[in-house]
């Protein structure tokens, strides 16, 4: 373990910044996708498509972040990445045709691949350094962003601000950050091997197919505990609107309190079994999700499916990290598997959802994605 420095300190602050801003901005137009879609003149089913057809294109960037990141470093990634996401940002507000939003939605998922692996790899070297990892806080403050940005993009979608107005701001106020960013992150990249890590166990335990089949399942369980919950209470249940929304509710926050103490619980515990244990509660919730008929205790299991799947991604994010020495290859690998379960695990748990009940479907995402992640990072620092 290296020392400590002020820059160290400076680096860890800015890109603890930089996990906020990532989740901030791109929940800054969810809450209004209604006034793109009046705006284009297309249904709710187009809109759907847009945004599933733009964010194959993250697929395409996962096989080129490793050269990309590799020649230009991390420190101009995020800053070039930012600005490029900054510039698709405007165009979206400024679409006033379904091909023109399809590009600028495309190349803000494309872009994202790039500032996403970046900004993971300079959390993983500075989690390193330090005697207790940080990297679970740094995804816990990227969801605590993502709450923000919905809560100040759903506040302004009431007030009489246009929507090109909101997302030219938001642009604006991007650039001013990801520049400042860039400024105080660490300037040289590293390898793992610099800081201490047993570089051979992760190279063993963490091989691309491995990378790539863990992302996608742990975004799988992931993908079914946040998008369907509410979905569970109102379709299969028959509860009222509020009681879908705490049963949302319950799997986020879950996810945040997993996510602040999941750093403070693998340093006790140690980090495989903290990944093996989380694993275990998130399927025990999604399955007990899909069970149980009382509507309490649903929501209960889907606050125990949160914390169970808070710390999983992560954990793959810094082990692809490393695993990649100062290389983006693991991370590349990793984001592509993620990538692949946010466009597939939505439209299969529909088809099952709709073939049968989105119950069924919950338990059946538990009883396989997570067994399956399980046999997949076995031995892989976990």
């Amino acid at each position: 373990m290296t020392t400590w420095t002020r820059r160290d300190q400076r680096a860890t602050a800015a890109v603890a910044v930089q996990f906020a801003v990532n989740g901030a901005f791109f929940a800054s137009f969810l809450p209004r996708l209604p006034e793109l879609r009046d705006k284009l003149d297309i249904s709710t089913g187009a809109i759907g498509a847009l945004l599933t057809v733009s964010s194959a294109s993250g697929l395409l960037a996962s096989l080129s972040v490793k050269r990309v990141v590799d020649r230009l470093g991390t420190q101009r990634t995020l800053l070039v990445g930012g600005v490029c996401i900054a510039v698709a940002l405007v165009a979206v507000g400024q679409a006033s045709s379904w091909p023109v939003a399809l590009i600028a939605l495309a190349a803000m998922a494309f872009f994202d691949v790039f500032v996403d692996v970046a900004m993971n790899m300079q959390g993983s070297w500075l989690s390193a350094r330090r005697h207790r990892p940080m990297v679970n806080r740094l995804h816990g403050l990227w969801s605590l962003g993502s709450v923000i940005g919905g809560l100040v993009a759903g506040t302004l979608a009431e007030s009489s601000l246009s929507l090109s107005a909101h997302l030219t701001g938001a642009a604006v106020v991007l650039v001013g950050l990801s520049t400042f960013v860039s400024t105080q992150l660490l300037p040289v990249d590293e390898t793992h091997e610099d800081v201490g890590t047993d570089a051979d166990t992760l190279a063993r335990a963490t091989s691309s197919s491995r990378l790539f089949v863990a992302g996608l399942t742990a975004v799988t369980l992931e993908t079914a505990a946040i998008s369907w919950a509410a979905f569970r209470i109102s379709d299969d249940l028959g509860g009222s609107a509020a009681v879908a929304a705490v049963a949302y509710v319950a799997v986020v926050g879950g996810m945040t309190i997993g996510r602040f103490a999941g750093d403070h619980a693998a340093h006790h515990f140690g980090a495989g079994r903290l990944m093996r244990t989380s694993a275990w509660l998130a399927i025990a919730g999604l399955v007990a999700a899909g069970a149980f008929r009382i509507q309490p205790m649903t929501v209960a299991a889907f606050l125990v499916a949160g914390v169970g799947i808070a710390t999983l991604v992560p954990r793959l994010y810094d082990l692809a990290a490393r695993a990649g020495g100062g290389s983006a290859g693991g991370l590349g690998v990793l984001t592509a598997g993620i990538r692949l379960a946010a466009l597939l695990a939505p439209a299969v748990i529909a088809l099952i959802a709709s073939a049968s009940s989105v119950g069924l479907a919950l338990a059946l995402v538990g009883a396989v994605a997570g067994p399956a992640f399980l046999v997949t990072i076995r031995g892989a620092g976990a």
